[in-house]
């Protein structure tokens, strides 16, 4: 089945299909028209589910087809990609219904997944002997240590933690991508790819940063919470900054990534004003959990999907709308933190947006993902 043939197939129609379930789901559930037997109290539920269960499909989809790229190795695919994507959707399905499931079932599943990624990409990276690969694991070894704190506990301390941990993520794999594809780009016009500039330390050092602020929001710390955070925002801000994304305004493949990366150091900047003058915890999560997590998703999802299956990069119709509807999501979510924008009219508004831009997504990428490569390759 063509679905199987390579990582990123699967896992990104899935994804596409929980955002467009989970929001939906939890508002009816916080509005008591629904009563699903999730494993978690509704709202962790809801949680866990928007973080860990939508964001590990789009790892897996990116990391292992990505590796195997990097690492020159033969794609995971067919009957050992199944059961993969057997465990994940497992997890997902024991979560939403397995209120009366033994705990340790549950979560033994639930928590399986990650690791599965992290040893299949660990192998390959340590079969071609590419050390600087380690980083990418040690920040997805994290973000399961958080996974793991949260299911078990419960404190939300843990889910802001693990949030702040998929952004060094997202730091990580968007300073691979983003600077490169610019250049790349701008030389293929005639324009100037040297513009665009790397600095692998400041790289490091914003990795650094975010991983000391991971520890400090666990330890509850919020006078290290907000000296760290503008700490990396600042440095976050230098290398956008040396990236030029301006640049790429009239290629939305681009400066989706770019703006989704912006997001970043202004959830940070966020999550300074809720440690220093106490505002809402809100703003800075939905600033990370939509501008950062789900517009790089959709950025990345919309790029590497023709790619890899050998089409030109030109976007599908509509895909544009559903770039700006991602942003617009995350603006009216702030705002709605911040109490710019009514309640009720702004929680709407927002699971509207974020299911105008996966709805696109699913209609114009489901036949791209499920059928061969236009090239005849395998994968």
């Amino acid at each position: 089945m063509q679905l199987f043939a390579y990582p990123f197939r699967i896992f990104f129609l899935s994804l596409g299909v929980l955002a467009l379930l989970v929001v939906p789901l939890w508002a009816f559930m916080a509005s008591g028209q629904l009563v699903m037997p999730t494993a978690l109290p509704g709202v962790f539920w809801h949680q866990h589910e928007m973080l860990f269960g939508f964001l590990s499909a789009a790892i897996a989809g990116f990391l292992l087809t990505a590796v195997c790229v990097w690492t020159n190795t033969e794609r995971l695919h067919g009957r050992i990609l199944l059961w993969l994507w057997l465990v994940w959707l497992a997890g997902r399905l024991l979560l939403a219904l397995g209120e009366t499931m033994p705990f340790w079932l549950v979560q033994g599943i639930n928590l399986a997944f990650l690791p599965l990624i992290m040893i299949d990409a660990g192998w390959r990276i340590w079969k071609a002997k590419q050390p600087k690969q380690w980083l990418i694991l040690l920040v997805l070894g994290i973000l399961w240590a958080m996974q793991i704190a949260f299911v078990v506990t419960l404190d939300h301390h843990y889910i802001e933690a693990g949030l702040i941990a998929a952004l060094a993520l997202s730091s990580i794999i968007g300073g691979r991508i983003t600077p490169a594809f610019t250049a790349g780009w701008l030389k293929q016009r005639g324009g100037d790819a040297q513009a665009v500039r790397v600095l692998p330390r400041l790289d490091f050092a914003v990795l650094i940063n975010m991983i000391c602020l991971v520890l400090l929001m666990v330890a509850d710390w919020s006078v290290g919470v907000a000296v760290l955070a503008l700490s990396a925002a600042v440095l976050m801000l230098i290398r956008l900054y040396g990236w030029h994304g301006w640049l790429t305004s009239r290629e939305p493949l681009l400066w989706i990534l770019h703006i989704s990366l912006l997001w970043v150091p202004l959830s940070l900047l966020l999550l300074v004003g809720h440690a220093v003058f106490g505002w809402s915890d809100s703003a800075w999560i939905h600033a990370a959990g939509i501008g950062v997590v789900g517009s790089l998703v959709l950025g990345v999802i919309a790029r590497v999907s023709l790619g890899h299956t050998g089409r030109t990069m030109v976007l599908p119709t509509g895909m544009v709308t559903a770039f700006f509807a991602i942003q617009l999501a995350t603006l009216v979510r702030v705002a709605t933190a911040l109490e710019l924008v009514p309640w009720a009219g702004g929680i709407m508004l927002t699971g509207l947006l974020w299911e105008v831009a996966f709805l696109i997504f699913l209609l114009r990428y489901a036949v791209v993902l499920g059928a061969p490569r236009i090239d005849g390759r395998p994968g």
